[in-house]
């Protein structure tokens, strides 16, 4: 289990009421997901079965709603969407299954808005966790940012990203 999971796995256990997340990049290139990825662009899709896919990452947000966590996605994607936004699309399924709710959000919608330099996972609107991507999608790392005022601008422009952001099950690439 590399850092970046245990850090996650950590700040999630100890998380009360919400966890959001807001991804803005049109493509990542991290570890399996990426064997994935290439996978799916050679034309294989994911079974709807979940013992197919279901794995540890699933199992901690269905336990973490099961005990009153909200867990909430919202996308920024440019339009038309990249391969890897499509793939994304298609996989989507498996985090509404584990009880996400998944909005997407054409970033020509997003232009007026206030957005963070960086992915970032913010837990009981308190606790940040920055993700930051090479310039070809890796992993260079989280960052763990507990200022408050900083907090409240991620939840402020997850809001306004989430307000704007179409349901999953009603966007269409």
């Amino acid at each position: 289990m590399s850092q970046t999971d245990l850090a996650f796995t950590d700040l999630l256990a100890s998380t009360r009421h919400s966890a959001v997340h807001l991804e803005m990049r049109d493509s990542y290139g991290i570890g399996e997901e990426a064997a994935e990825f290439e996978a799916w662009r050679a034309g294989w899709r994911p079974s709807s079965k979940p013992g197919t896919w279901w794995n540890d990452f699933h199992t901690m947000v269905r336990d973490a709603v099961a005990r009153g966590v909200v867990f909430r996605r919202a996308r920024v994607v440019s339009e038309p969407v990249s391969d890897y936004i499509r793939y994304e699309h298609d996989c989507t399924y498996q985090n509404v299954a584990a009880g996400e709710l998944v909005r997407w959000l054409p970033r020509r919608k997003a232009s007026d808005l206030a957005l963070p330099g960086n992915d970032f996972w913010l837990f009981d609107e308190q606790v940040i966790m920055w993700n930051h991507f090479t310039g070809d999608g890796g992993s260079a790392g989280p960052e763990l940012d507990e200022r408050p005022e900083v907090a409240k601008l991620c939840s402020t422009a997850f809001e306004a990203v989430w307000e704007r952001a179409t349901p999953h099950e009603e966007y269409r690439i």
